[in-house]
């Protein structure tokens, strides 16, 4: 079952190559210096991405734009994919941080109030940089990180799943597996569509309504 992270990258094609033994890096970077280093190509490369596109991604422009040396780029990613997967797995864990922050303070409220505070995350962690969020839907398979994805989803899904077990006496009688999935799914997909293909739906009043009826939606099935 997958959980509301796959937003970033449920709609990519599958079906295309992905490159994983280029795309780990080269070696980690343990100094201060090496780290700067390695924010200045990772965020150079998500900037690129956003403005250019993943075709005039290429080593020489991004290490131009962070203001390195190629052969330093060379020392820490072994290609341009490398960046990508680290600009994923970079954006990955801020919107999983948001997620799991949220799934800990719902841990002991009601059902009501709990559904609506994962849906308000989950439309917020999508509203993070939206339109690199985007382009990173389109390059997930293409760098290899789908098996990085899944490990989020069954996460979510994991602690989800902890939290309706926790509120039985709340729900009516339903199979928590199926509920998990059900809630899950359609909280992501409110999300992930919203940022994805309704840009003019993320406004702070449409935002509201969205969460007011995504919250009515899952709360009345679970009960």
């Amino acid at each position: 079952m997958r959980a509301f992270t796959r937003f970033s990258y449920s709609h990519s094609d599958h079906k295309a190559v992905a490159r994983k033994s280029h795309t780990n890096p080269r070696k980690n970077a343990s100094q201060e210096r090496s780290r700067a280093t390695v924010d200045a190509l990772v965020e150079a490369t998500a900037r690129i991405l956003v403005k250019e596109g993943f075709e005039k991604a290429s080593t020489n422009r991004i290490a131009e734009i962070a203001g390195v040396s190629v052969g330093s780029l060379y020392q820490y990613f072994p290609s341009k994919e490398a960046l990508v997967a680290a600009v994923i797995d970079r954006h990955n864990e801020e919107i999983m941080g948001l997620v799991r922050t949220a799934l800990t303070e719902v841990a002991d409220v009601p059902i009501d109030k709990a559904v609506r505070k994962l849906v308000t995350v989950a439309i917020d962690a999508h509203r993070i940089n939206p339109k690199l969020h985007r382009v990173l839907a389109e390059q997930i398979p293409r760098t290899g990180q789908l098996a990085e994805v899944e490990a989020f989803n069954r996460e979510v899904h994991t602690l989800v799943r902890a939290y309706l077990e926790s509120r039985r006496k709340e729900m009516r009688k339903v199979d928590v597996d199926v509920a998990t999935f059900i809630c899950v799914s359609a909280i992501e997909s409110v999300a992930h569509n919203t940022v994805l293909n309704h840009a003019e739906m993320l406004t702070e009043k449409a935002v509201k309504v969205l969460v007011d009826e995504t919250t009515r939606m899952v709360v009345g099935y679970l009960r």
